[in-house]
């Protein structure tokens, strides 16, 4: 299920979590709560896994 609903943050919590206006936001379950994150963007995500294995992981093959 993906929904995308505009909730509204106050400025000033914006500003203490280093968040900006527009970023989208997931939310994780967590205990009895919820967890707020950001969805990282692509520019973001290039190199983390860099020096990663690329094989001997699987315990199958497709």
């Amino acid at each position: 299920m993906v929904m995308r609903v505009p909730v509204p943050v106050p400025k000033a919590a914006r500003q203490a979590l280093r968040r900006h206006a527009g970023q989208e936001l997931a939310l994780i379950p967590k205990g009895k709560g919820v967890r707020v994150v950001p969805v990282p963007e692509w520019a973001q995500l290039q190199g983390v896994a860099k020096g990663a294995r690329r094989g001997g992981y699987r315990d199958r093959k497709d």
